[in-house]
């Protein structure tokens, strides 16, 4: 099995380092980095990635590693751990790689990750959907840590076959990963997605870590009300979330350190691109093509858009 990890940042750097501890160089299962950034990419091929993360440091070394994928050869599953707004591009780099048989898994923020990933290779492969629970990122050319999060990663064809996914599932646990193949896979991506946007824009709206939102009235009710809204979202696309989902990410978000900030608000305070689109745009222009009120992330995405300018 050829496993292609592209984007070696924070859940990039995570998922493929695991892959590539448990199948180093000379295993049947051959693990490929694909990485763009060219220090960080110098870094992994001089000294190997490392990795830091709760559940076990280690340095690892890819069966290759590169910045071009017509280097990679057909490979059979292609975990693609980019950022929103650089999904496509990647998707359209990687369709080189991509064969009929080729299982695609997009694990990152956003609902709409699966769509992107097609557009980009063409049609061509299978593109299930993903998600995961954890918080990392690259801390130096070369290393990548785990900062928090119990590293759950859920993933599944939304058409709910499971059979076909077997062996990559048993790859993924054989190399410690906390994986689930799941037949309900949009129901876990809606409420990971139910719990982080509303998160996510509204520390970057407000620019306070996610204890700063949670602990001024106002905003903890523009926080739960923005979360009611992807909830009716979610179910007018057909996705049955489980029952007292607001309420449950609402504690969740209370258990989190007071200084947790989130990654899109890290983004607009370093002025890097964000995933603007791809979260909180997307939940506005779903809520326009399935006629849900989204008053709460309408004025906020209008708000968002002013910052970003």
């Amino acid at each position: 099995m050829r496993i292609a990890i592209v984007g070696i940042g924070g859940v990039g750097g995570y998922l493929g380092g695991r892959l590539a501890h448990a199948f180093p160089p000379g295993d049947e299962r051959e693990i490929l980095f694909v990485e763009k950034n060219r220090a960080h990419l110098s870094a992994i091929k001089k000294n190997g990635l490392k990795l830091l993360a709760k559940d076990g440091d280690a340095v690892v070394h890819p069966f290759h590693a590169t910045d071009d994928p017509r280097t990679l050869g057909k490979v059979d599953v292609v975990l693609m751990c980019t950022k929103g707004y650089d999904l496509l591009t990647a998707a359209q780099m990687m369709a080189v790689a991509v064969e009929e048989h080729t299982v695609v898994i997009p694990p990152g923020n956003g609902v709409g990750n699966a769509d992107i990933v097609k557009e980009g290779l063409a049609r061509q492969g299978d593109v299930i959907s993903a998600c995961i629970y954890i918080s990392t990122h690259i801390q130096s050319p070369g290393v990548v840590e785990q900062m928090a999060g119990p590293r759950k990663f859920y993933f599944g064809n939304p058409n709910g076959e499971v059979e076909r996914y077997r062996a990559i599932e048993a790859a993924f646990v054989a190399a410690g990963l906390n994986a689930e193949l799941t037949p309900n896979v949009l129901r876990e991506v809606w409420s990971k997605y139910l719990f982080v946007e509303p998160l996510s824009v509204l520390t970057s709206l407000y620019a306070v870590p996610q204890g700063g939102l949670l602990d001024d009235a106002t905003r903890r009710k523009q926080l739960q009300a923005m979360m009611a809204e992807i909830g009716a979202l979610a179910a007018k696309a057909g996705v049955e979330l489980p029952e007292g989902i607001v309420e449950q990410s609402m504690a969740k978000a209370d258990s989190f350190p007071y200084e947790t900030k989130t990654s899109m608000q890290l983004d607009f305070e370093q002025r890097k691109p964000t995933e603007l689109e791809t979260m909180i745009g997307y939940a506005v222009r779903k809520g326009k093509e399935l006629s849900v009120p989204m008053p709460h992330h309408n004025e906020v995405y209008a708000a968002l858009l002013r910052k970003a300018a």
